[in-house]
């Protein structure tokens, strides 16, 4: 018995500090092989044959592939409207998803009890809606956007549903970072005369901000990837969107449509998926600064 407990904790040490190895080796593993798939988007064509290709010739290669329209149904050209189309999609969802979101989380964490029928009710409602599948949501903002509203295909009509699904994952997270804060910070903002509505915004918001900052992520990333509810919502059109109301087609619907029904499309296929997932690197890191930047200037100015 001596023997196996002096054996045991290493074992179980090696066993936690080897846990994130397989996670950390698939990332790299799906990022070597797009890097090297889809660089036939981004590496130029050696024509002279010399083996060497110029670091500005490549530089403009990325920069019109990135700006430039599809041509040939994705073959050629770049993904210009694509992005565009994607970032105006993602901007109508956050813009609808994140002032709902924190306001709902705030109201289940702060000013509803934890064993109030309603705050139950809401919470296992987020519960089923955060396990309903895409195409669900999709047919629905077909019928309630396109149809009812009037919306038609459009980017907005593809925000708004993609808010509806981002927004339990959104705010399931931000109310377990607000619960996250301890009652001795409330019950001290309360000794110092601050109002309930200061004490949230002064210093539970920003002492959660990591957790918000989770929610948003997870729900960016399932925005970015999203591909059946858009495609009954947002639409198809690879050109150019000129406002809300025109129809535009999102990075993962044309990485969809590249790979299933465009014969010779592989290339700028993985290319786009290349772009989406440094898209998403760059979202959380800059999105993990700025929730840490604003935790340190609200903490030194309380």
């Amino acid at each position: 018995m001596a023997r196996r407990e002096s054996w045991f904790p290493h074992l179980f040490d090696a066993c936690v500090w080897m846990a994130p190895v397989p996670i950390a080796g698939l990332f790299l593993w799906l990022l070597s092989d797009l890097i090297i798939r889809g660089s036939g988007a981004f590496w130029p064509v050696d024509t002279e044959g010399t083996g060497t290709r110029s670091v500005i010739v490549i530089a403009e290669q990325i920069i019109h592939f990135l700006s430039a329209s599809p041509e040939r149904a994705g073959r050629g050209g770049g993904i210009g409207p694509i992005l565009v189309s994607t970032g105006l999609i993602l901007t109508v969802c956050m813009s609808v998803a994140l002032p709902i979101g924190l306001g709902t989380a705030i109201l289940l964490s702060e000013f509803v009890e934890e064993q109030n029928r309603f705050g139950r009710l809401v919470r296992r409602s987020l519960d089923v809606l955060a396990g309903v599948p895409s195409i669900v949501f999709g047919l629905f903002g077909n019928a309630f956007f396109c149809r009812f509203l009037g919306l038609r295909f459009s980017i907005a009509a593809g925000g708004l549903t993609l808010a509806c699904m981002v927004l339990p994952l959104l705010i399931r997270s931000a109310e377990e970072g607000f619960r996250a804060v301890p009652d001795s910070q409330r019950q001290a903002a309360a000794a110092l005369g601050f109002s309930r509505w200061s004490t949230v915004f002064r210093i539970i918001v920003p002492q959660a901000s990591l957790g918000i900052v989770v929610g948003l992520i997870l729900g960016i990333g399932r925005a970015l990837a999203e591909t059946a509810a858009l495609i009954f919502t947002s639409g198809y059109v690879d050109r150019m969107p000129r406002s809300l109301g025109d129809s535009g087609r999102s990075l993962s619907i044309h990485i969809y449509d590249l790979s299933m029904n465009v014969p010779g499309g592989n290339a700028n296929a993985y290319g786009s998926a290349l772009v989406l997932v440094v898209c998403l690197v760059v979202i959380n890191v800059s999105a993990r600064k700025l929730a840490a930047s604003f935790l340190h200037r609200e903490v030194s100015h309380t």
